[in-house]
């Protein structure tokens, strides 16, 4: 176990030099380019000067992380261990990265250069394709890898969902994948809540003794801490949907194969209360036929538009985040 955790930090520790050392020569390629963000008219109006920031900097941790991981998991993957199930338990979460990345970066070359300049792709087309991309993984994870269907806190054995944990195990991806999404809005809020949710699983995947799993979560918070290197307050450049919907997407993953999902509702507290915030400004504004619950949503912009600062927002939305996260490790092990 001790052996295992050392071996996950310094992977960590080896995925943030590296993110950080090609961050430069990205944003430079970015920069080269003009991908660059474009702002929504009804933001709050300092947002206006983070117009033509580069975007879709989620390569920045998501090569490294797919590089490293398949690198060190290369002699399970095509050896003994494929049979067995363990090794290739890895392939889940790098290939919804890359599912999820790929329609990600869709979504964003679209809103930059394509027909929907400013709008990005259709949301029904975007999320058709997250449902799609869902389904396959939750069948995966049920009928190839046989995960466990679930786990809640006070009960000392598996909940088992039967056929139910397909539709219920996509509907936790697309949400998630979603939530993530709504949280990245800010510098540094949607990487800070990734990475110290992730950080929880992998710790979580550990005590389990899922060290592929638990390798390839610190690796990824190594990576997601190199990228804030650089979108940290004011932010040099942005994740993008290339890397908030694979973000969201992976967090669900991870959250189901050490079948804790359930710990998402705590764990996950923020990205759960901005698409929430979504949701309730949404329904409240048809309902009452064009009055608003919040000032503006998803929830982080509502609490700048009352007066705190950005840094503060991202502050104190990722101490309840930290806070969610060890408490959501401790319910694990009741």
């Amino acid at each position: 176990m001790i052996r295992q955790t050392a071996l996950a930090l310094a992977l960590a520790g080896l995925s943030f030099m590296m993110t950080v050392i090609w961050g430069g020569p990205l944003l430079r390629i970015l920069r080269h380019f003009k991908i660059g963000k474009i702002i929504r008219v009804e933001e709050p109006g300092h947002h206006g000067i983070k117009m033509g920031t580069p975007t879709m900097g989620g390569v920045m941790f998501i090569l490294p992380v797919l590089l490293l991981s398949g690198l060190l998991n290369a002699a399970a993957l095509i050896g003994a261990a494929v049979i067995s199930g363990t090794g290739r338990s890895i392939l889940v979460p790098m290939i919804v990265m890359v599912g999820y990345a790929i329609l990600g970066a869709a979504d964003d070359w679209e809103g930059i250069r394509g027909k929907r300049k400013g709008e990005g792709m259709r949301a029904r087309t975007k999320f058709a394709f997250q449902v799609v991309l869902a389904l396959g993984t939750a069948w995966v994870l049920k009928y190839i890898l046989d995960v466990p269907d679930a786990f809640f806190p006070g009960l000392n054995f598996e909940v088992e969902l039967g056929w139910w944990y397909v539709p219920i195990a996509a509907f936790i991806i697309v949400s998630e994948s979603n939530a993530v999404n709504f949280t990245d809005g800010l510098d540094g809020l949607a990487g800070l809540i990734s990475a110290t949710a992730i950080a929880a699983f992998g710790g979580i995947a550990l005590i389990q003794e899922q060290v592929f799993i638990a390798r390839f979560c610190f690796t990824l918070v190594g990576a997601l801490f190199g990228f804030l290197w650089f979108n940290v307050h004011p932010a040099e450049l942005f994740m993008g949907d290339t890397g908030s919907l694979a973000l969201g997407a992976v967090l669900a993953t991870v959250a189901l194969m050490t079948g804790q999902w359930p710990m998402l509702l705590i764990i996950g507290i923020i990205p759960l209360s901005e698409m929430l915030s979504v949701v309730i400004q949404i329904g409240y504004f048809k309902l009452t036929k064009g009055k608003r619950f919040f000032k503006m949503a998803p929830i982080h912009l509502h609490f700048e538009l009352l007066g705190w600062s950005e840094t503060q927002v991202v502050q104190r939305f990722w101490l309840i985040g930290l806070m969610a996260a060890l408490i959501g490790i401790g319910l694990s092990q009741v």
